[in-house]
């Protein structure tokens, strides 16, 4: 037995989405059984857009029964039978959330007409209800309304369950292990089937064929998957969009990330927020007083003149000044990491040789600023080479980093021994060092095997 279901809602994503109207076609297979239909008064205000869309304004259901006053009427419907929608899950998910707010867990099996559509009546332009039932001369009236879309989905169903080889189909499309209910109403579930368990970077792409989002990791099938499970209302839209996903393999994290940072950059993506936000920069300067003493100061990186070393957070700035400081015995005070008129007291540093109380001279004191800036220097100098696992057992993959500058990555045979340059430039895929890239190889160069050319 099945459930044919349509809903109108007030358009506010999952979560903060109510059910406006229902309509509920019992049906077995041959004919209708049992109906029911029922404005919803969805206890929030209907946006206007939503109203010259349905019909549907706060007037009509002011007096309409609540969800939780109906809650009796759907589960009993809907008890022992299949829950068969027009892109199911959306239907599914709202009524779910509906339930989980008055305390109801609500589980049903569900099939999708739409992933069923494409599997069954193959080669149509455009599987949309209105598109799809004009192709196959369905009758669809009172577009936009839940009795009137349900009714034209029950014709659709009974339309799909008399073409050939539907029991086997949809027999495999209930299957739970087939994930054929959660996957995304346009997405072949091949182009599922054919993404790897292996780190890379993948492209969601709607119908058009253009690439709407950009992701990176370990595992992409499983990432991929996450997607279609996250309730969140952007990705239920990105989703829905979603008709084809291509992918590429990295080999690592690391190089994912990098990957995924440059294309996000070049393809710009409307789903993609993340790497489009401005990061304030934080940078470690030296200046020199008034009595020559050379100090070490950090700032942002704007008010930083002519910056030694930029960090992406104050708390890391921070820390490798005081790491710096320790090091070389330099003092907190002339760091800039204790704001005092008299000697350094500082609770964790006290390796201040006294310049501070003036039992050090300045001369000796600067030379040891003098070197702790020749060893951040230093630190960044020279040619750096990290290596990674490769795409498969034949290859390494690699990152070079010249002068602390992120200039690309590659993928070599594992074989080939790296002792210069010459050895990985004609397999190197040069990138731009942005923001992002050069936070991506500070964050991962200490996990990561390297080493110095």
């Amino acid at each position: 037995m099945y459930t044919i279901i349509d809903i109108e809602t007030s358009g506010n994503g999952i979560r903060g989405n109510r059910i406006t109207e229902i309509a509920i076609f019992k049906f077995d297979g041959n004919q209708i059984v049992d109906e029911y239909t029922s404005l919803v008064n969805p206890q929030c205000p209907i946006p206007f857009y939503i109203t010259g869309l349905t019909g549907i304004d706060d007037q009509m259901v002011q007096d309409a029964p609540t969800f939780k006053e109906i809650a009796t009427s759907v589960l009993e419907m809907t008890e022992n039978c299949i829950f068969v929608a027009h892109s199911v899950n959306f239907d599914y998910g709202v009524i779910k959330e509906e339930f989980r707010q008055i305390g109801v867990d609500f589980i049903r099996k569900k099939l999708c007409t739409v992933r069923l559509s494409r599997q069954l009546i193959p080669g149509l332009r455009s599987y949309s209800l209105g598109k799809l039932c004009s192709a196959v001369q369905i009758p669809l009236t009172d577009r936009h309304r839940a009795r009137g879309d349900a009714h034209a989905t029950v014709l659709l169903f009974q339309k799909l369950l008399n073409t050939p080889d539907s029991e086997v189909t949809v027999k495999k499309f209930l299957n739970a292990r087939s994930q054929e209910a959660t996957l995304p109403p346009h997405l072949p579930k091949s182009v599922f089937d054919n993404i790897p368990h292996e780190p890379g970077i993948y492209y969601f792409k709607n119908q058009k064929g253009d690439i709407i989002y950009v992701g990176k990791a370990i595992n992409l099938k499983k990432r991929v998957l996450g997607h279609f499970y996250d309730k969140s209302t952007k990705e239920i839209r990105m989703c829905s969009e979603t008709a084809s996903i291509d992918f590429k393999l990295s080999g690592s994290e690391l190089v994912a990330l990098l990957m995924e940072s440059a294309e996000i950059k070049r393809l710009f993506p409307p789903y993609n927020s993340a790497q489009k936000k401005i990061v304030k920069q934080y940078a470690i300067f030296e200046y020199e007083d008034r009595n020559g003493i050379i100090h070490l100061a950090y700032n942002v990186l704007k008010g930083a003149p002519n910056p030694i070393r930029v960090f992406y957070n104050q708390t890391d700035c921070r820390a490798f000044l005081e790491e710096i400081c320790k090091n070389h015995k330099l003092c907190p005070k002339y760091c800039h990491l204790q704001q005092v008129n008299t000697s350094c007291s500082h609770h964790e540093i006290r390796s201040c040789e006294g310049i501070c109380t003036s039992d050090e001279s300045v001369s000796d004191y600067n030379e040891k600023v003098k070197n702790a800036l020749l060893a951040i220097k230093m630190e960044k100098e020279g040619i750096r080479i990290i290596k990674e696992k490769g795409r498969n057992s034949n290859e390494n993959a690699f990152v070079l980093i010249d002068e602390g500058m992120y200039k690309g990555y590659g993928f070599i045979d594992h074989e080939q021994h790296i002792t210069s340059l010459t050895d990985i430039e004609a397999h190197i895929i040069p990138q731009k060092n942005t923001l992002e890239t050069q936070r991506i190889v500070e964050s991962l160069l200490p996990k990561s095997e390297s080493f110095v050319l």
